[in-house]
């Protein structure tokens, strides 16, 4: 792959870097010794401004250029999975029940990588503000940093990142303008019948037929309410009642997540459940309780950016490795809160294959640092270029 050649020089101290932080997952908000790690490699790079703290453990870098101009935002998530780790690689968590099986330490590693060019070369306008990001595998870390004021605070004026993605061919960008992931909502019911003995069902309100009803109720809410040309997905992933063969239960949970990609949608889906909820109620005569969480929204690529984000990819890896119309996932994203607050663009780098994020068998590959790397150095080069350098011109 045609990474820039310093950064092909120090791939091996990237490996370094990604596999003491594969060893080292930490979750949410508690990225302490992540962030300190990070913080140590950015005072040995040498940046302009180290800020500490930022929701919580959060480490935000500056990098000056040769010349005044705007300031560009790269994120990377540093927290890993509460979930045991099945790689067999010989830097594998040393923490029980934790791990880094989404690639945050390799996305971490490649922002290092970057930050250790620019600052070595700073052939850029303007500034770069390297965002390190906990809490994005739930707790919104992205939109605590938004709300701590981040892009204001550094004057951020577009925002981009990178994820891993092992069902894309190796060193492979995918981006599009417009929605590239899903938001997500969560919804918990609660079924409260009259529990009583098995033998006599007529003397109880049994709340099971009705949870029952419900999660199939909700499977015309994608087949029935929505237009068929609009993205939905509504899954009932959890159904718990009971605790003996011969007891009638008193109460039933269903519990359950929602996939979008507009408000439209997002408003119909809640009001659907509820309206379900609504009817299961008088039919079966029990009380259902719904409880709605809207969780991250829809990550929503600004147009302008992306196709700038393709270009500098075609010049790291060639046109023919760049996807700028890819489907949109339905998975989710916290990275959503910051293309809310700055103009951006989001982006998968393909892996070329493995199990995929979330699987206990899941491991970065460290062959992909250099490129990930290479592209947000690219990136600022080529969108903040000196004056007399060609865009698209390494200087």
């Amino acid at each position: 792959m045609p990474v820039l050649n310093r950064i092909a020089a120090f791939a091996d101290d990237m490996a370094k870097w990604r596999q003491h932080l594969h060893r080292n997952p930490e979750l949410g908000f508690e990225c302490h010794r992540t962030g300190h790690f990070v913080a140590e490699r950015l005072r040995e790079i040498g940046v302009d401004e180290l800020h500490e703290g930022i929701a919580q453990t959060g480490v935000v870098a500056i990098i000056n250029g040769r010349a005044p101009g705007p300031t560009i935002g790269l994120r990377a998530d540093m927290d890993a999975l509460p979930m045991p780790e099945e790689s067999g690689a010989d830097y594998a968590s040393v923490i029980p029940g934790r791990a880094h099986a989404c690639g945050h330490d390799g996305h971490t590693t490649m922002l290092l990588g970057a930050a250790r060019y620019l600052a070595e070369t700073r052939n850029f306008a303007g500034r770069v503000a390297l965002l390190f990001q906990p809490a994005e595998e739930g707790g919104g870390g992205g939109r605590v940093m938004v709300e701590e004021g981040v892009m204001e605070r550094f004057e951020i004026a577009e925002v981009y990142a990178l994820h891993n993605a092992p069902q894309h061919e190796f060193g492979h960008f995918h981006t599009s303008p417009g929605p590239i992931m899903a938001a997500v909502d969560e919804f918990a019911i609660t079924v409260r019948g009259n529990g009583g003995h098995a033998a006599w069902p007529q003397t109880c309100i049994d709340p099971i037929p009705a949870a029952v009803a419900l999660a199939q109720g909700f499977d015309t809410i994608v087949s029935r309410n929505a237009d068929p040309l609009d993205r939905l997905v509504v899954s009932v992933t959890q159904i718990h009642a009971g605790t003996a063969f011969n007891v009638i239960p008193g109460t039933a949970t269903v519990g359950g997540t929602v996939r979008t990609f507009t408000d439209a949608m997002r408003e119909l889906a809640e009001r659907r459940i509820r309206e379900i909820g609504k009817g299961i109620e008088a039919m079966f005569g029990v009380g259902v309780e719904v409880e709605y969480i809207r969780d991250y929204p829809a990550t929503v690529n600004h147009a302008d950016q992306a196709m700038l984000a393709a270009d500098v990819a075609a010049d790291v890896v060639g046109a023919a490795r760049v996807e700028r119309d890819t489907r949109p996932s339905m998975g989710a994203e916290d990275f959503a809160y910051m293309l809310e607050a700055r103009p951006g663009a989001y982006l998968n780098l393909g892996m070329g294959g493995g199990p995929l994020c979330h699987n206990p068998a899941f491991d970065f590959k460290d062959e992909l640092s250099p490129i990930g790397a290479s592209f947000f150095a690219r990136l600022v080069e080529m969108r903040q270029p000196l004056a007399g350098t060609a865009k698209g011109e390494a200087a």
